[in-house]
């Protein structure tokens, strides 16, 4: 009977996130202090004051994100609750993957902060606004919508599959025309819905290149230590614990496809019984239980939360 820590990723980002824990925890209170330190600047008053269009900036959102999973886990730990002894593994959708490895000790927080503020900018910076599009593909078999975005590039374009979220949904991501045409083209074989997403860019395809190149070097110059519990990487599917070969993954993660669907597939193969999801929202807790229903999820987002995880876990 193992047990994960998730973390969420973009798009569980709401304003008001981590308030509630920042005025009941001194301990939440101080992350949001420290993160607001590494980055120079009050991303808290965004946080907590919006504009909701602001805090949805990539290179807001990921720092941010990462803050409320980190203010959790500092309240927890403070409790005298520890990762290591208690928890098999960790991972993190897309940029969780970061929070994740914050949790685990490879990276501090202020570090992680300056990481993911580089990596939102890069991938913002990665494509022209209006070059790229994603598209969300509900209800259609992967080999499907494998075969409509191979189809798509043939046409001199980029599409490839992005995030393969589960519970039938997936996310295609490149060149405008291309993902238009991939999602045209999955409505037409049976897709419930293909919905453009109102993204800034391609994230998760080839064409986030130059963002890759941007997360090599700041990867190789940041600290890091063997994370305390294992990481299954987003990419390979696989527990890592080596930080240098974590960081290689990362500059992959960057074009790469998240594999969530196979993440909680090894989870189920591998023991787990319960994920915890650490973090703003409920995202990743809605999937698993569509992924596979026998796996029990936790959100844990509030200060009533706090105290569920420390009674069952100590």
């Amino acid at each position: 009977m193992a047990i994960a820590f998730t973390f969420p990723g973009q798009g569980s980002q709401a304003v008001g996130m981590g308030k509630e824990l920042a005025d009941a925890f001194p301990e939440a209170r101080a992350v949001f202090d420290e993160v607001d330190e590494a980055l120079g600047e009050k991303l808290t008053t965004t946080m907590w004051e919006g504009p909701e269009e602001t805090l949805t900036l990539t290179a807001n959102a990921q720092p941010a994100l990462m803050a409320v999973s980190m203010a959790i886990m500092r309240t927890l730990e403070a409790r005298g609750f520890q990762l290591q002894g208690k928890v098999d593994y960790v991972a993190g959708h897309s940029l969780g993957e970061y929070s994740a490895l914050c949790a685990a000790g490879m990276f501090t927080i202020a570090d992680t902060a300056r990481l993911l503020r580089i990596r939102g900018k890069a991938m913002q910076q990665a494509v022209p606004v209006g070059e790229g599009a994603m598209a969300a593909i509900i209800g259609l078999e992967h080999e499907a919508v494998e075969a409509a975005c191979a189809a798509a590039s043939t046409q001199g374009g980029v599409c490839q599959i992005a995030n393969d979220n589960g519970g039938g949904q997936i996310v295609i991501s490149g060149s405008k025309e291309a993902v238009e045409t991939a999602a045209r083209d999955c409505t037409e074989k049976g897709a419930k819905r293909a919905i453009l997403l109102p993204v800034s860019a391609p994230f998760h395809s080839s064409l986030m290149a130059p963002a890759a190149d941007a997360m090599r070097v700041a990867l190789s110059e940041a600290r890091k230590k063997a994370p305390v519990v294992p990481v299954i990487s987003n990419v390979v599917v696989e527990p890592l614990s080596d930080p240098e070969l974590i960081a290689e993954k990362l500059v992959e993660q960057v074009t790469g496809r998240v594999r969530w669907r196979e993440t909680v597939e090894w989870f189920a193969a591998n023991g787990v019984t319960t994920l915890y999801e650490v973090g703003s929202g409920k995202v990743l807790s809605g999937l698993a239980r569509r992924i596979d229903r026998d796996i029990v999820t936790v959100p844990v987002n509030t200060p009533g939360d706090i105290e569920t995880v420390l009674a069952a876990l100590g």
